[in-house]
């Protein structure tokens, strides 16, 4: 039999790896009645105000609910994302809410999720299996990719309206990354909602990016705007703000002014420099998705699951954004927490 003093080391071995693996903003797994349900809730990307909103408002959910406890732990690779899991486990916890650092660990994470009984629910980005086709059967709670690139078409096309551009002169300036099942919808939702409202698909023009990220799409939008020295106007659209911001810059080192652009994101987030600036540019605004009904609704169909038996829907697709402008964007986002 295992003296009491062993015993007291272990435990305190596992006590420890429990808090190094939460990491970044999150907390220590704190004591807990036993009838408190403990719940993980796993973000890629902890530093990011996306993700601390999901968080504040994971807890909200549990302060609403009562008798649950939020263990928040940074994933920004798979082996935390694997260890993180071990973890839950060790601590009580019933089941987590994950966004991964990597869409194809869905595999690992299932197995290791099944093998200590544990629930899963994936937010954000969806899982893929071996073949790197979705794992459908993992409930999934994610921003409607479709409709908030739809969005992001029609506001284009009713700027340009107002502006009283001449289509003839107009173009579009889609940055693309198809590899990206989310990026795709997006800009394919923004391009079929332009199309649909009367703009002529001749004057839309694909550039594909190497990275969603400013320089990525600065490179992508240069190499197409060289090519179109016809066009007065340009309507950018992309997968998220820095997509889109890439090709404001891209714009603006070709000479084109402020008033013969017109750029709109999504995330807000990345949005908030660019709306901050004294002078604005081609950058109209973005759309803001819900990261606060993210946290809140995933831990509150975790816990339903886990306590009730209820199991969730196997795919929800949020539409609440708010379109972020010069005018607005403190005020809402304070709102949210961001």
């Amino acid at each position: 039999m295992m003296n009491l003093s062993k015993r007291t080391f272990l435990k305190s071995i596992v006590a420890a790896s429990i808090f190094a693996v939460v990491g970044f903003n999150a907390e220590p797994v704190y004591s807990s009645s036993p009838d408190t349900i403990k719940l993980g809730y796993l973000v890629k990307q902890p530093e990011e105000p996306w993700f601390q909103t999901e968080w504040a408002f994971a807890d909200k959910a549990a302060k609403d609910i009562g008798n649950v406890q939020i263990i928040k732990i940074a994933v920004p690779d798979g082996e935390k994302t694997l260890n993180a899991i071990d973890n839950l486990a060790a601590s009580g916890a019933k089941g987590f809410v994950i966004c991964t650092p990597d869409p194809r660990l869905g595999p690992a994470i299932m197995a290791k999720a099944r093998a200590y009984d544990l629930k899963v629910i994936a937010v954000d980005d969806q899982f893929l299996n071996a073949a790197g086709e979705p794992m459908t059967e993992v409930p999934l709670i994610m921003m409607a990719a479709t409709e908030i690139g739809e969005r992001q078409g029609q506001e284009l096309y009713k700027e340009m309206q107002q502006r009283g551009w001449d289509v003839k002169d107009t173009a579009v300036l889609a940055i693309t990354a198809d590899e990206l099942d989310t990026a795709r919808r997006r800009t394919e939702g923004a391009i079929s909602a332009l199309i649909k409202a009367g703009f002529p698909a001749q004057h839309i023009y694909k550039s594909p990016t190497k990275s969603n990220d400013i320089p990525g799409a600065l490179d992508a939008a240069n190499a197409m705007l060289v090519q179109h020295p016809e066009v007065k106007h340009w309507l950018i659209v992309g997968m998220n703000d820095n997509t889109v911001l890439g090709g404001v810059r891209a714009t603006e080192g070709q000479g084109f002014k402020a008033d013969n652009v017109v750029a709109i994101g999504i995330n807000g987030v990345d949005a908030v420099n660019e709306l901050s600036k004294p002078n604005p540019t081609g950058f109209l605004g973005s759309l803001l998705p819900s990261p606060d009904v993210h946290g809140y609704r995933s831990t509150e169909m975790l816990y339903k699951w886990i306590k009730d038996g209820v199991e969730p829907e196997k795919y929800i697709a949020v539409q609440d954004v708010v379109f972020l402008k010069r005018d607005n964007f403190k005020a809402e986002l304070a709102k949210k927490g961001l």
